[in-house]
């Protein structure tokens, strides 16, 4: 968990007008560094309040969300894992797709391997390292290599993105599949080779307020403000795309 103080007055109730509010956002792995930054600005334009993240795994998320993990706004890594939250009754209203976000193959820094295209990771002679199925990147690095027609054998499944990026760039692993935003906040600790294919796997990110929020006016704005121009203006720095 991560905890970004504020200090102001936003509506929902709470003794002594505003203060000591927070707003509990669950929000992908890959969103860690533009939604903490997005955070630090909407305390800012509400003194008082205090945005804590909890970054995971969508699918880890959207089950402790189901199972009734108090949040109250969620920012899933693909419309399959919002299904599970808004099937269970726990949206407030219907999910936004505020970015979209495509894979790239992650090296450690020069590149040791030699890997080049998205073919060269079914060799057995490289250390693989991808997203478990069940979590959105792995769903997309599965959709990508179907389409490449590759087959690969991963020495570790990990449960969300920043988890294959750390194996990366410690040298764990000679390659992963990661976002291309996830190597971008990487800031040169790893380097990152687009492939035609990631076109096939594109995943679209959805947001919305939970249904039993603690804090509904303030996920109503969190919402708001991430879809705002501001909002779109992080995310196009951080290399997501449009919806």
């Amino acid at each position: 968990m991560v905890a970004l103080a504020g200090c102001g007055d936003t509506g929902d109730g709470a003794s002594g007008g505003s203060g000591g509010k927070t707003l509990t956002v669950f929000a992908a792995a890959s969103l860690t560094e533009t939604f903490t930054r997005l955070g630090k600005d909407f305390e800012g334009a509400h003194p008082g309040v205090k945005v804590r993240f909890n970054f995971g795994g969508s699918s880890t998320l959207a089950r402790q969300i189901t199972q009734g993990a108090p949040a109250d706004v969620f920012a899933a890594a693909s419309g399959a894992t919002m299904k599970t939250v808004a099937d269970a009754g726990d949206a407030s209203g219907r999910p936004t797709v505020f970015a979209r976000n495509r894979l790239v193959i992650a090296v450690p820094k020069g590149d040791p391997a030699r890997v080049r295209t998205l073919a060269d990771l079914a060799s057995p002679r490289l250390k693989v390292v991808l997203c478990a199925e069940q979590v959105p990147c792995g769903a997309a690095a599965g959709q990508a290599l179907a389409a490449a027609r590759v087959t690969v054998r991963p020495v570790s499944q990990e449960q969300d993105v920043k988890a294959v990026l750390t194996k990366v760039r410690l040298g764990e692993a000679d390659a992963g599949l990661v976002y291309r935003t996830d190597v971008r906040a990487a800031a040169g600790q790893v380097e990152g080779i687009e492939f035609p294919e990631s076109a096939k796997a594109v995943n679209a990110y959805p947001i919305v307020a939970l249904a039993k929020a603690p804090q509904p006016s303030l996920a109503g704005e969190f919402v708001r403000y991430v879809l705002s121009q501001p909002g779109k203006a992080a995310l196009s720095e951080a290399g997501f795309e449009s919806p």
